[in-house]
């Protein structure tokens, strides 16, 4: 839909997501510590304690929610130009993320009670709810952005109009499944207050795997930062293909997170070697997939792209570079599936050293080199994409398949007990 404004609306919708994405990591450091945290304790047989750090959670996640949403709608131009936004774009884009602040503020209370529900292995219930939430935005979309009837057309402000009562309406809905599926009744103080101490473990696992996420975000958005200096046209490409790429890295991330509520629930009951198989049994699956999926989104590129563009040269373009993520996407899904897993063990800190290295020197560092000063431009761009992917997942599997985080995993049992006891 945004497609059918113009390149600019395109580039606007482009920039502002990577914008709200970039904040969104920010709700990761409860919402990936918490899922950790509860399916350790329910894999030990401590639901108490469990239940506890779900209701902390709520609160610590409305407050980053409200300052994270505020920051983007208080300062939408500054935070576009620390992208090199062109300027046929502002106009575009500034009004866009100024409401969009406020979806963005109800993200990260559905970012952890959707994690509090698949830490207790309701995925069923949270894929609902999502996609419930995901279709009323898409039917607002379609009456605020395009008009119908007396409604006039919005163009990019009823994307965020949308985002904003899809998202209040999912927080809702977690709130029925919370009731229904694990008997969790936040009270009124739940919402405001941060209880530090049960929080800690779960930041213990958060802030490391939020700051890989941040460091993978802020290297990306110096490659995205380096295609605006390329013109509207390249960020256009940019952003159809990065659309089409979603689709297949949604099949990786599912298995990552798969993998990741299980053997937190594996190293809870310390079955420290059905949690090793299980690894080695997701990696073979996610490979396959991520290949398969890869190859489906290349071979129908020109049918996908015609939903965005009828310029022959931009699909030609883009085509080229789902070829490369027919590389890139089986190394993404080693490294996703790996990373979790090693975060579920309580092994969070070397993902992060050894990742920010890979995202700054070959992501950040490779785009530069091979998409600027060598001049091949999104090409370039996009195999250092595909090198980071590979370099990070072959340092990940070196970590598993060496046992290193076998400490890591015996040091949360030992944690697990003393929790216990405490409480």
């Amino acid at each position: 839909m945004a497609s059918q404004e113009s390149a600019a609306a395109v580039a606007a919708f482009t920039l502002s997501n990577h914008v709200q994405a970039s904040f969104f990591l920010l709700f990761r450091i409860i919402s990936m510590g918490v899922s950790v945290v509860i399916t350790q304790n329910l894999g030990a047989g401590h639901r108490s304690v469990a239940d506890a750090t779900a209701r902390a959670a709520i609160g610590a996640s409305g407050w980053l929610g409200l300052i994270s949403g505020m920051a983007v709608s208080i300062f939408p131009s500054n935070l576009l130009l620390l992208l090199n936004a062109p300027s046929e774009v502002l106009p575009l884009a500034v009004p866009f993320l100024e409401v969009l602040g406020i979806a963005l503020a109800l993200d990260s209370l559905n970012a952890c009670m959707g994690a509090v529900m698949r830490a207790h292995l309701h995925s069923r219930d949270t894929f609902l709810n999502m996609m419930s939430m995901h279709s009323l935005h898409l039917i607002m979309c379609v009456l605020l952005m395009q008009g119908i009837g007396p409604i006039q057309p919005t163009g990019l402000i009823g994307f965020a109009l949308s985002a904003a009562v899809s998202r209040l309406f999912a927080v809702g809905f977690h709130l029925v499944l919370w009731r229904w599926r694990l008997n969790l009744i936040p009270t009124l103080q739940d919402w405001w207050t941060v209880r530090w101490k049960l929080l800690l473990p779960v930041l213990h696992i958060g802030l490391p795997g939020a700051a890989e996420n941040i460091a993978y975000r802020l290297s990306l958005l110096a490659t995205v930062a380096m295609v605006a200096n390329m013109g509207t046209d390249a960020l256009a490409e940019h952003g159809y293909t990065m659309q089409i790429m979603f689709f297949i890295l949604v099949f990786s991330l599912s298995v990552g997170f798969g993998s990741e509520i299980l053997v937190g629930h594996l190293v809870g009951e310390r079955s420290l070697h059905k949690a090793h198989r299980l690894v080695v049994h997701s990696v073979r699956i996610g490979i396959l997939v991520s290949l398969g999926m890869s190859l489906i989104a290349v071979f129908s590129a020109s049918w996908s792209l015609a939903f965005f563009t009828s310029d022959p040269r931009i699909i030609e373009i883009c085509t080229q570079l789902l070829w490369i993520a027919v590389v890139l996407e089986p190394g993404r899904a080693l490294n996703l599936i790996v990373i979790n897993s090693l975060r579920a063990c309580g092994d969070a800190r070397f993902p992060v050293i050894a990742g920010v290295a890979s995202m700054a020197i070959v992501m950040a560092g490779g785009a530069w080199l091979l998409g600027v000063y060598f001049g091949m431009g999104l090409i370039g761009v996009w195999i250092a994409y595909t090198l980071d992917e590979w370099t990070r997942g072959f340092i990940m599997c070196w970590r598993w398949w060496s046992r290193g985080w076998l400490p890591a995993a015996r040091a949360t049992h030992r944690r697990l007990i003393r929790q216990r006891s405490g409480a």
